[in-house]
């Protein structure tokens, strides 16, 4: 019969799940499946929440860049765009060690998204 526990430590919470198979072999067995599955649980939220964390640092980036182009230039077009995609890709490109050729084709390739993401704002 399941039960569940709280304790009352200000450190971590801490949540006891006992569940009685009639043998302690399999008792044990699934104490260590639930075990594991809270480890994993856990370690797949950590993960999911770097990644999410990871692409609005490119996000923030790019909207920093053209915002500064915007500021620079003087004017708001889609030209802002294609400078600050071209810019973020290659930080981010820089910063994860490729090559120079893959910098590049990097830079190009954020650049011709941003651009064509402008140019989808403009149609709608």
């Amino acid at each position: 019969m399941p039960w569940t526990a709280f304790s009352s430590s200000s450190n971590c919470p801490r949540i006891d799940v006992a569940v009685d198979m009639g043998n302690p072999f399999l008792n044990r067995t699934v104490d260590g499946f639930l075990k594991i599955g809270a480890v994993a649980a856990s370690r797949v939220a950590a993960e999911e929440t770097f990644h999410f964390l990871q692409k609005g640092t490119v996000s923030g980036v790019y909207v920093g860049v053209e915002y500064g182009m915007e500021r620079v230039r003087g004017t708001k077009d889609w030209k802002n765009a294609m400078l600050g995609g071209a810019v973020t890709g290659l930080l981010i490109s820089v910063t994860s060690n490729n090559n120079k050729e893959k910098v590049f084709k990097d830079a190009i390739t954020a650049g011709a998204v941003a651009t064509a993401a402008e140019f989808i704002n403009y149609l709608t």
